[in-house]
């Protein structure tokens, strides 16, 4: 009595010219390849997941950090308001569109209309606002009668804060530059001046002036 391998322990008796067929032993080597195969296809489709996924959110754009305006990589920093500190005027010949303290400011009032005592009178209540008062009297040949607006503020680059500090003490005032080298203003009256406007309305004109202009966020991927 013989019992062949893979037949489970039952017992035949080979008889003649019958035998009995074997059946082909496990081959597991092919289950552990199945499933290893598996396991990476699924591993495969989840990482290309991940990777739409991050791509839909843009957050390979974002992490781009747009390039810094500084040279050495650090952040430039932010000038202080000549406003809020009273620093001096600045040099001759540098352009300044911080706007300075009044005391810093000094003004020549000249009357380009027909109406006399114009000058004077503005003169005085600018100094009362704090302003340091230069020449006062009637405009040069070239503006006399031919400012048709309430006031015409002339400076030069050093000037250009000052001048933004004047055009807020009245309405509608046009502001020119010219080629001066120092931080005066000028400051002459047209045919449509009647006043000053009160400090409280001032203050608001200024604060309108100079008001930031705001920025926009940038988008993922723009700098």
């Amino acid at each position: 009595m013989l019992t062949p391998q893979g037949l489970k322990g039952k017992q035949y008796r080979i008889t003649g010219n019958s035998y009995p067929r074997l059946g082909r032993p496990p081959r597991r080597s092919r289950k552990v390849l199945a499933a290893l195969g598996s396991l990476l296809a699924l591993s495969l489709i989840a990482l290309g997941g991940v990777q739409l996924y991050d791509v839909f959110r843009g957050r390979h754009a974002s992490a781009q950090a747009c390039p810094n305006p500084g040279s050495s990589g650090k952040p430039l920093a932010a000038p202080a308001s000549d406003a809020a500190s009273g620093a001096a005027s600045p040099a001759p010949g540098a352009t300044s569109t911080a706007v300075p303290q009044p005391q810093g400011v000094t003004v020549n009032v000249y009357n380009a209309t027909d109406k006399s005592g114009m000058a004077a009178r503005t003169a005085e209540e600018l100094k009362k606002r704090g302003f340091t008062i230069g020449q006062v009297g009637n405009a040069p040949a070239a503006l006399d009668k031919k400012v048709p607006g309430t006031v015409q503020v002339i400076s030069g680059p050093a000037g250009l804060g000052a001048a933004t500090l004047l055009g807020s003490q009245v309405a509608s005032a046009s502001k020119t530059a010219d080629a001066r080298t120092d931080a005066t203003v000028d400051f002459v009256i047209g045919d449509s001046f009647a006043a000053l406007l009160d400090p409280t309305q001032a203050a608001a004109a200024l604060a309108e002036a100079t008001k930031p202009s705001p920025t926009p966020s940038p988008q993922p991927g723009s700098c």
